[in-house]
């Protein structure tokens, strides 16, 4: 089992940026200085990761989906496979952490655990892997399923999944590569073990067939709302993507997720909460910026978009009346749990239309906007951050670049004047700048058990 140990004081905020194409706006591609094409680009995301690493920021993220799901006629999607993408950034940087998603319904876990355990070699000690168990039909389709997989096996699937991925990364000891041209001994075959693993649904030989990364384990990350998903996080991740609408329900949250990972005996768990920031100098100029974007997104396709979240028609939402009053979990409780939550949170805490639910929204779902002057948003972040809601947070500027450039630019040196903000490196893996422990070698447990 890997273990965490728990960041020493001071305690330090955990900035991520979530590389979401030309932005977390729907219309950000329609800005001026956008350029439609950045969904393909790996300049763009090249671009966008060197900003974020100017400011020192911990890593940057990509999401990713097996299908397309979102509605491309008027909006860019998630193109570009995440760990190739990532291995180009890691080329074009030197500190900052490169975190993929990579799906445990959609995939093999000797396929995986090789794919982040190359990617923590190439990038030096740079990588993690988000894991996500993917709750789409499209997704499902593309990989010869008629329906989407139940919600319990999904996260069965998962568990065993990350856990056979983890002990596949622990196969070589740290010491098992020699390389001694003298002697003419290229490893030590004896320290180069197979998982042997037979399970409910897989079976794996093993060994990997490469030796254990910089880091040990890339960092595992996760970002599953329900109760299956808080359990899978407790037991195997060390850092967890939230979406969480408020301080209050962030905090419980955090608290929830902790006490779970007591109970597996794991400590120091990070929880980074998504946060969407629409920047100006004054809070009238930010004001006039999210409007300028939302009055860019066609009500259709908004509409469909928080049908979708939902699990509903789109005939259902009216703009000017609130949501349905008899939502439930969207496919029976089969689909995603974490942005429908957040979703129906806002709206029933603020009494929101339909048509005041999507401009709080930004014309997304789930996550937190905030519209203000860096001054407000550090204000903001210092709040949660002090005050035990989050560790830290998954930043989705607006528009990229220029969002992050404004973030940086105006919110960082602020975070870093008040002193829970690095303002250099101090490490050079992805596990030092969250605090994380290099985890033991499960295989030499199992040896001295």
């Amino acid at each position: 089992m890997s273990r965490i140990t728990a960041q020493a004081a001071p305690r330090r905020l955990h900035l991520n940026v979530n590389i979401l194409h030309s932005g977390f706006v729907p219309s950000a591609w329609r800005l001026a200085d956008a350029d439609p094409r950045a969904f393909i680009d790996v300049g763009h995301y090249v671009r966008v990761a060197q900003i974020a690493e100017a400011a020192k920021l911990d890593a940057v993220f990509l999401a990713d989906n097996a299908a397309i799901v979102d509605q491309i006629d008027f909006r860019p999607i998630t193109a570009l496979e995440p760990t190739v993408l990532l291995a180009s950034i890691a080329a074009a940087t030197t500190h900052i952490g490169v975190i993929g998603t990579a799906s445990t319904s959609y995939n093999e876990p000797y396929n995986i655990a090789r794919r982040f355990a190359t990617l923590d070699h190439v990038s030096h000690g740079r990588a993690g892997w988000n894991v996500v168990t993917t709750a789409d039909l499209p997704s499902a389709r593309n990989f010869g399923r008629d329906a989407v997989p139940d919600h319990a096996q999904r996260y069965e699937r998962a568990a065993e999944f990350t856990a056979l991925v983890k002990a596949l990364w622990d196969s070589w000891e740290d010491d098992a590569f020699v390389g001694d041209k003298t002697g003419g001994r290229f490893v030590d075959v004896a320290k180069v073990h197979p998982v042997a693993h037979r399970g409910q649904h897989f079976d794996v030989q093993g060994p990997l067939n490469l030796p254990r990364s910089p880091q040990g384990h890339p960092v595992v990350v996760q970002a599953g709302g329900s109760a299956d998903g808080r359990d899978l996080a407790a037991h195997h991740a060390e850092a967890v993507f939230s979406a969480s609408q408020s301080f209050e329900e962030s905090a419980a949250y955090r608290r929830d997720l902790n006490a779970r990972a007591a109970a597996y005996g794991r400590t120091g768990v990070k929880v980074l909460a998504g946060l969407t920031t629409i920047i100006g100098a004054t809070e009238a100029e930010a004001l006039r910026r999210r409007d300028e974007l939302i009055d860019q997104i066609p009500w259709r396709y908004s509409l469909n978009r928080l049908a979708g979240t939902l699990g509903i028609d789109a005939g259902r939402l009216v703009l000017d009346e609130p949501l349905p009053a008899d939502l439930t979990l969207p496919g029976d409780g089969n689909g995603n749990h974490t942005f429908f939550q957040a979703t129906v949170a806002q709206a029933r805490r603020h009494g929101y239309t339909v048509r005041e639910l999507i401009r709080s929204l930004a014309g997304g779902t789930g996550h937190r906007v905030i519209v203000g002057t860096p001054e407000q948003i550090a204000d903001d972040i210092e709040h949660w951050f002090n005050g035990g809601a989050a560790d830290g947070f998954n930043l989705m500027p607006d528009a990229l670049p220029d969002g992050l450039r404004d973030f940086v630019d105006g919110v960082v040196p602020i975070l870093q004047k008040r002193g829970i903000f690095r303002s250099e490196y101090e490490g050079t893996t992805l596990r030092e700048h969250l605090g994380l422990a290099r985890p033991d070698n499960a295989q030499l447990w199992r040896k001295s058990a």
